[in-house]
């Protein structure tokens, strides 16, 4: 059977890797896009594209019938459905079979023997794999404590809480079911203990439709926020032979009990010499990649080779099981549009520049040390509301693991991102830690290391410094007449300059900056130790206690009409400065107490009325974006007013609700 134009069920980067491996073995592609993916790289890449009229996901790519008839539409003879959204719907996989097409992926049945973790447990437990049992939520006592509430159809952390009081078991029920049953469809919800500074690792299987299972190897993903993994590495360092065995050897039998066809992942919690399943992905993983780096294979390909009929039970598919065994180390981050300081929100919007340097190579496996880059965006394209908020994944090969962390880190503090924040200097302060370096990880990592900085740290003002610099050379250059006179420059001085620039890159706090400029150059206003070597409009030379930097900057092509909005880069860092105007309009300002809302979304949930009284850290609005519910909460005790209906839309910024800092009337209690 010979594939011969593929269609991929999916977007953004999966779509590209995909795509890539088309183009090398001579297969025709086909993407599928919404109307808001409608620019991003992976439509263009294809060589057809099918529209999918909407934007969220109930519209496009969750509708199975709409990307069977573009299947049909564009030619297309097989579909490949990447990760997430329909990956793992066997309702899907029987509508590509049905109509006459090669699915790539295991079959229904297999799916659906998964799909369920409820289902899957059991029949592990009967296959032979070790499991935790699961509790009755109406039971747990405070003896099982902690335990883990997940959802029986979920996956990606959705619909998963951590309980560590009875108290809150009750509230975390609630919050898991209402979160699955938006995320999957199935508000279905178990119990189960949970294990304390266990470690998440999980293992690469591929089967084929002759019985045959490829084990390759094993991978660490126990770095992770909110049950999400943000680091990935193969192979997982610190296991004991035995351990490794017991993985592998149950792994092989899970694929086995079910017949697996196709790339999937078997999924362990491991606490010391202590193995428990907690699930089957029948997919591709977002982690491969570390995989096919030590162990050179392209997984995609075996993906369509097993799709054609392919046989792993010849001796030339046998490395995984081999002596060989992987070679080297490989560390992926996950790169998201997130900001750890506050409490992972997701972020949404332009990205004015997006580039990762010493780049090797890009969805492909790579052949020596070196960084590979799967990324979704590229700079100028929009980081929508309705999809994962996952930007990138940067993967990087060494001989050792300390080499791959070292390299991987500076890849990524090289990097130019602009426009949103990201995860990018949480991702370093996690790679260069002396604990994540020692191999001590757990899924509590994040937890128990609270030390390691949730955005970039220390001294700004150097950059902030810069930027002003900056705008008062292109201010200087903008003149028509005494182009030769410094910028600021006074006769007699009395006080600074004074430069106020919104840094959103850095702690969202307004940022004013003091400083003279007067015929030998510029210099700060009150520290010594901070000097302007030279400057020009796209780029300041700074000495900071002796030690010269360069940064460069550029005006940002997506900042609103009349901003001035430079992007700087350089031995200072990163940062997305915005110029503060000195005369704000007084339409403009906010009332006292407005609750905005932190990135657009819809509005699903409004837990108090009009009027009622609310105590500090009452919740006040659901809002949900990018595939999660966020809680605003009120700032402090008082009462709400101007209060937004559920259901309705909002933009980021827009107003959702004020909360009065004052105590409710006798009358206003009544009234609530």
């Amino acid at each position: 059977m010979t594939i011969t134009r593929l269609l991929v069920a999916n977007r953004g980067e999966i779509a590209r890797r995909v795509f890539a491996t088309c183009r090398r073995l001579g297969i025709e592609t086909v993407a599928v896009h919404s109307d808001a993916d409608a620019g991003l790289p992976f439509v263009g890449e294809a060589d057809v594209a099918v529209h999918l009229p909407g934007s969220t996901p109930s519209e496009t790519y969750l509708r199975a019938d709409l990307v069977v008839d573009a299947a049909r539409r564009a030619g297309a003879d097989a579909v490949h459905p990447g990760y997430g959204f329909l990956s793992e719907n066997a309702g899907f996989a029987r509508a590509v079979l049905d109509a006459g097409l090669t699915w790539v992926g295991p079959t229904p049945a297999s799916i659906e023997a998964m799909g369920s973790k409820i289902k899957a447990k059991r029949l592990m437990a009967a296959a032979g794999v070790p499991v935790l049992t699961d509790l009755d939520p109406g039971a747990v006592s405070e003896a099982d404590l902690p335990v883990l509430v997940k959802a029986s159809a979920g996956g990606g952390g959705r619909g998963m809480r951590v309980v560590r009081t009875l108290d809150d078991l009750a509230e975390a029920v609630a919050g898991a079911q209402a979160e699955a049953a938006s995320a999957f469809g199935d508000g279905t919800v178990f119990v189960e203990a949970y294990l304390e500074h266990g470690r998440h690792v999980e293992v690469q299987v591929v089967g084929d439709a002759h019985g045959g299972v490829l084990v390759l190897g094993e991978r660490d993903c126990s770095v992770q926020r909110r049950h999400q993994k943000v680091v990935e590495e193969a192979p997982a360092p610190g296991l004991s032979d035995d351990v490794r065995r017991t993985l592998h050897a149950a792994a092989r039998s899970a694929a086995e009990a079910i017949g697996y066809v196709g790339a999937g992942t078997v999924e362990f919690m491991v606490s010391g010499d202590r193995v428990a399943f907690l699930e089957m992905n029948t997919r591709l993983q977002v982690e491969h990649p570390v995989t096919e780096a030590v162990f050179g294979v392209d997984l995609v390909e075996l993906q369509l080779q097993v799709a054609g009929g392919l046989d792993l039970r010849s001796p030339s598919r046998s490395r995984g099981d081999g002596p060989e065994g992987p070679v080297g180390h490989a560390i992926e981050v996950r790169l998201y549009a997130e900001d750890p300081a506050a409490d992972y929100r997701p972020q949404s919007g332009t990205l004015a520049g997006f580039e990762v340097p010493d780049v090797d190579v890009c969805f492909g496996p790579l052949t020596g040390p070196g960084i590979r880059l799967d990324s979704g965006f590229a700079t100028g394209d929009e980081v929508s509301t309705h999809y994962d908020a996952m930007l990138a994944k940067v993967i990087a090969w060494a001989p050792t693991r300390e080499l791959a962390a070292r390299r991987l880190a500076g890849a990524l503090r090289r990097a130019r991102l602009h426009g949103v924040r990201t995860n990018r200097d949480l991702l370093v302060a996690v790679l260069t830690h002396e604990a994540f370096l020692a191999g001590e990880l757990s899924t509590e990592f994040l937890t128990t290391h609270p030390e390691v900085p949730r955005g970039r740290s220390g001294d700004r003002e150097p950059l902030a410094l810069a930027a002003a610099v900056m705008l008062a050379e292109r201010d200087r250059l903008a003149r028509r007449v005494q182009r030769g006179a410094p910028v600021g420059w006074r006769n007699v001085v009395s006080q600074p300059q004074r430069t106020v620039l919104e840094a959103p890159d850095l702690d969202g706090e307004p940022r004013v900056v003091e400083w003279h400029a007067g015929r030998d150059g510029y210099r700060h206003a009150t520290r010594d130790d901070l000097v302007v070597v030279s400057a020009a409009p796209d780029l300041v030379v700074l000495e900071v206690d002796g030690v010269r930097t360069q940064t460069r900057g550029h005006m940002s092509p997506t900042a609103a009409p009349g901003q001035r909005e430079l992007l700087l880069d350089g031995g200072l860092g990163s940062a997305r400065l915005r110029e503060v105007p000195r005369f704000v309009d007084p339409a403009d300002v906010l009332a006292e107490g407005s609750l905005l809302a932190p990135m657009p979304g819809t509005v699903v949930g409004v837990p108090v009325a009009e009027g009622a009284p609310v105590s500090a850290g009452q919740a006040v609005v659901v809002l949900e974006a990018m595939k999660m519910q966020h809680t605003i909460k009120a700032p402090v005790d008082g009462v709400v007013t101007d209060l937004v209906a559920a259901g309705v839309q909002v933009a980021a910024g827009d107003v959702l609700a004020v909360v009065t800092n004052q105590p409710a009337t006798h009358e206003e209690q009544e009234t609530a």
